[in-house]
Formats: structure tokens, sequence, C-alpha cells
């Protein structure tokens, strides 16, 4: 469901029905970085990891993939490796806060900022969502389901599907029912 390209020309794609993510060498070779057939919850090397839904990829500069983990309601780290933490959150709800007590649902598009900040379409909470470089999440804008234009949390959304960050900061959201 998400493609994001490194600066060495290789290709990742979250590969969301079969619950994997996988690399694409600029001569074609295919690989998977991370998951398996099993689907779960599980951060561990390559295959021995567990996701479930992978949906938004995004790469930063030194190699490392960030992955909405649709239905485990996380922000999946993976190292160029292959290794796969859990950036933030736990269960399924909303909260903001430190990297475990943080709560998404249905966690789509991702994307990078040059500061190294991660943004999440939260699809099913109507939120846009950043999370610092330490892991702290907090809500950008967003929170009735609805269409409004505003600042925070006076701008709706009706399930945000997708999120990109420009040069300068500015960030872009895909309001997939609006």
């Amino acid at each position: 469901d998400g493609v994001a390209v490194d600066g060495s020309g290789n290709v990742y794609v979250a590969d969301w029905l079969n619950f994997r993510i996988r690399k694409i060498t600029a001569g074609g070779v295919v690989t998977t970085l991370a998951g398996s057939s099993s689907y779960g919850f599980a951060d561990g090397a390559g295959t021995a990891a567990r996701l479930r839904s992978p949906h938004g990829v995004a790469v930063d500069r030194s190699g490392n993939v960030y992955v909405g983990d649709y239905e485990n309601h996380r922000i999946r780290k993976i190292t160029a490796g292959g290794v796969v933490t859990t950036l933030t959150g736990s269960t399924q709800g909303f909260a903001d806060g430190a990297r475990n007590t943080a709560k998404f649902r249905g966690v789509k598009g991702v994307a990078l900022d040059g500061s190294g900040n991660v943004y999440v379409a939260d699809m099913f909470n109507n939120r846009i969502r950043k999370i610092t470089a330490d892991g702290v999440v907090s809500t950008l804008a967003g929170a009735l389901q609805g269409f409004a234009d505003g600042t925070g949390f006076s701008a709706q959304f009706k399930f945000p599907d997708g999120v990109a960050v420009d040069g300068s900061g500015n960030v872009y959201v895909a309001d997939w029912l609006n």
C-alpha cells in the first residue's frame, strides 16, 4: 500500500496482504526486509518480526524504514539490516504521549521531515500525529470527524489516509472521505 525510495534508488514497499516490507534494488532484485506470512506482532530481525497489515512507509537518510503497522496500531522502525522495533504505539485507541503510552487507531500514511520527525495519518482517530525523534507523540491537527479548515484541533478530517512533508516543513494530507 505504501512506497518509499531511498537515496540509492532502493524502493521499499508495504506488502500489506503478505504482512511484509519488501525491498527492490535499483537492479530489480526483490527481497523481504522484514515480516513473514505469519502475521501478528513481534519485534525482531527479518522474518522473525511480525507485522499486521503494514501500510505507509518512509525511509530516512540513514536507511531506516518507518512503517505504519495498521492493525497493530503502532509505528515500527526497521534498520537497514532488517531489525524491527516499535517506535511508538501500544493498543488501539487515542492518546498522545511518550513511546509506549501513545495510542493510534489504524495507522496509514507515514512521512518524515528534515529534522527526523515522523508524521502519521491516524485514520480512525481523524488526526495527523507528529512523533519527535525521541518518541513523543502529539496531535498536529484534527480531532472530530468531519470537514473543516483550521489550526490544530479545530481542523477536521474524515479518515486521513496519506501524509507527505515538503522541504519547508509543510504537511499535506490525503483526506480519504472528504
